[in-house]
């Protein structure tokens, strides 16, 4: 069999998004695959037919194809693509043939909805406006200056990680007729405009959109009617207010949010549109995905509602009582699940695991018969066969008592002997390990190696209740860096691992990393990748620092200085002797340059050891999912080059005996941490 490698994104193919025709059993999907010569990303369009029978390739070429709708008439597909040049609208037969741009729109579509007769689609739009107009409406004569001007920021946030500079323009909802060729623009104003739903009736809109001045990083639920008049709110109460999905009797909007800002932890809500009154839907533990399509109410059916839901590290198809709030699983498995879709008769959703590739499946509508339907990535069977499985490990809980956390190890087929172990850290720190392949393409390529992968959910992690992920609010690091510790210790002393520990993490995992070279030596190499380094820094300079920082340390609006600084690993970096690489994105606003730098800098006029720091140009937080396709294969040839030189080197020493102690001292001994007192930081 032959090993995986990091020159594998470029065989891997995605599935974007997924919609069900309304009048029959069939599925659309767009994929989306890396063209190295290109150095871009390009798709596909596919057809499958769910009763059985060959899929068709409806479109490939060298363009993106996003967010795909089936006409309710089921007779076209609207989707966007960057085919003419930039993002537009786009309507084809639904069985194939050539595509037509829909033309009118002011600027570029991030997303639509077709109106219940198929006449028109409800788009999201975005229209430029002059900074200096400061949110008021102009004059006719008033027009938006040239692109390149003077950046003026008037309100927060002002800047978006991906976007960039944001306040020369705003999204707004557009009502487009492609039969006649009419665009009506529906909603204007200071703000943005974030998701759409029509009324069973076609007679009204819900909406979500942001609020204006500097609360505009809060969302609420809004209705309208359908050309626009009578714009009312419907929410006030929540911080996040998320994708809303009306039920056929047009008695309810079904949405999901959070009550807190910097809450991302979303779970469902029930609006009743009659007694104008929102209430929570069922336990608060459920957790809703972020998808749009994948909440939705089946075919006329008003008492429930599908969602894809994340339950304890996993993603799974599920059915919600309206009326109860009972939630029923349709489907199960140590897997993700996406792109939840309904056919007449069957569910239609994508599946993956750390050892299996995304592929599209069906199954009944009570969840029976899955079928796998696509083979967009059968190069997998050409490759070394990879293991993983759920563990779970006895850590400290942080008030003097212990608790059992769970993560997955992934190995070669065989059983894993003593050897090289990498600690992965997810993001967050309310989220979960995440499985898509581009992501963590390195556990592939290390496991061939002879590695094994360790990630891990530990206490703070999303997917498991509220109260343990609200535990580590205001104890980042200082609570779940010595659960990690724990479990790695675990597996070294069931001889899984060898002296060979390494680190690894992104966002919250990079700081994650970051504060573990500095407070242990017992990890051997480390790379850290968009790290939060010093938190009262990242509060003024992320785009979403000032909200989300006070939220997971305190809970409070107040920034919490002394915490800010005592959990920051910029205060230990100077003690960090392990070999670390730092890997960034220029144009990151969630964890800017600036915090990779730093962390650089404090470890070069530290200890000084082996460090090296990768800023990529133009690249995002998302620069190893979403950045250059060349970009993306650097960031993971360094990745796998520098844990396995550091790796080996540790090897060859063995012999020799390796200088530094494989254990630190001090308070937390059997963690494996060394404190270091304020003074010395």
């Amino acid at each position: 069999m032959i090993p995986f490698t990091p020159q594998d994104i470029f065989l891997h193919k995605t599935i974007r998004d997924v919609d069900c025709s309304p009048t029959g059993n069939f599925a659309v999907c767009t994929v989306a695959r890396l063209d190295e010569d290109r150095d871009a990303e390009v798709g596909e369009i596919w057809m499958f037919p769910l009763e059985g029978g060959e899929p068709s390739l409806l479109s490939a070429g060298h363009s993106v194809e996003r967010h795909i709708r089936w006409s309710p008439t089921g007779e076209q597909v609207a989707f966007i693509s960057d085919r003419s040049g930039s993002d537009a609208l786009f309507l084809m037969p639904a069985h194939g043939g050539a595509a037509q741009q829909v033309g009118g729109l002011p600027g570029a579509p991030s997303s639509f909805e077709w109106d219940p007769d198929g006449e028109s689609l409800a788009v999201l739009c975005a229209v430029r406006v002059d900074p200096e107009w400061r949110g008021r409406r102009p004059s006719p004569s008033e027009k938006a200056p040239p692109r390149g001007g003077p950046q003026l920021a008037w309100k927060l946030p002002y800047k978006s990680d991906g976007s960039g500079y944001v306040l020369d323009r705003e999204v707004h909802l557009f009502r487009v007729s492609p039969g006649n060729g009419t665009c009506t623009q529906l909603t204007d104003g200071p703000f943005d405009v974030r998701s759409a739903s029509w009324s069973p009736d076609g007679a009204q809109i819900s909406y979500t959109r942001t609020r204006e001045g500097d609360e505009s990083h809060r969302t609420d639920l809004w209705v309208m009617q359908a050309d626009g008049s009578e714009a009312r709110r419907l929410t006030v109460d929540l911080a996040q207010a998320l994708h809303p999905a009306w039920s056929p009797d047009g008695c309810s909007i079904v949405l999901s949010g959070t009550v807190a800002e910097g809450d991302d932890q979303t779970r469902p809500w029930r609006f009743d549109v009659r007694a104008g009154r929102l209430d929570a839907l069922g336990e608060e533990s459920i957790e809703f995905m972020n998808e749009s399509a994948s909440v939705q109410f089946r075919d006329g059916d008003s008492s429930r509602v599908l969602a894809v839901v994340a339950t304890r590290g996993t993603q799974q198809a599920a059915e919600l009582t309206v009326a109860s709030g009972e939630l029923r699983y349709l489907t199960q498995g140590e897997r993700h699940l996406s792109q939840l879709v309904a056919s007449t008769d069957y569910l239609v959703y994508c599946s993956h695991t750390p050892v299996s590739p995304i592929e599209l499946y069906c199954c009944r509508r009570d969840g029976s018969g899955e079928r796998r339907l696509s083979d967009f990535n059968g190069w997998w069977r050409e490759r070394a066969h990879l293991a993983v499985s759920r563990r779970s490990f006895r850590v400290p809980d942080g008030d003097g008592g212990t608790e059992l956390i769970d993560g997955w190890l992934i190995h070669g087929s065989s059983d894993p002997s003593p050897g090289p172990l990498l600690l992965d850290v997810h993001g967050g720190p309310a989220s979960y390990v995440l499985f898509d392949f581009p992501r963590v393409a390195y556990w592939s390529a290390l496991s061939s190696q002879g590695w094994s992968i360790l990630a891990l959910n530990t206490t703070g992690s999303a997917s498991y209740g509220r109260r343990f992920s609200d535990r580590l609010r205001g104890r980042w690091g200082e609570l779940d860096l010595p659960q990690s510790i724990a479990a790695v210790e675990q597996l070294r002393a069931e001889g899984i691992a060898d002296e060979r520990i390494a680190i690894i993490g992104k966002s919250y995992g990079g700081y994650m990393a970051a504060m573990a070279i500095g407070q242990t030596t017992l990890f051997k190499a480390a790379v850290v990748m968009a790290p939060v380094s010093n938190i009262e820094t990242h509060f003024g300079t992320s785009d979403s620092g000032y909200y989300s920082d006070p939220y997971t340390l305190d809970g409070d609006r107040k920034a919490n200085r002394e915490v800010m600084r005592r959990l920051s690993p910029t205060q230990y970096a100077e003690k960090a002797t392990t070999p670390t690489l730092i890997l960034q994105g220029e144009q990151d606003e969630r964890c800017p340059k600036c915090q990779a730098e730093e962390l650089f800098v404090s470890m070069k006029r530290g200890a000084n050891p082996p460090c090296e720091l990768v800023i990529y140009p133009g690249a995002s937080h998302k620069f190893t999912t979403e950045g250059k396709p060349s970009h993306r294969l650097d960031a993971l040839n360094r990745i796998t080059q520098w844990l396995t030189r550091w790796a080996s080197r540790l090897q060859a020493t063995a012999g020799q005996g390796d200088q530094r102690p494989a254990r630190s001292e001090g308070a937390l001994v059997e963690a494996g941490i060394e404190r270091t007192s304020d003074a010395e930081a």
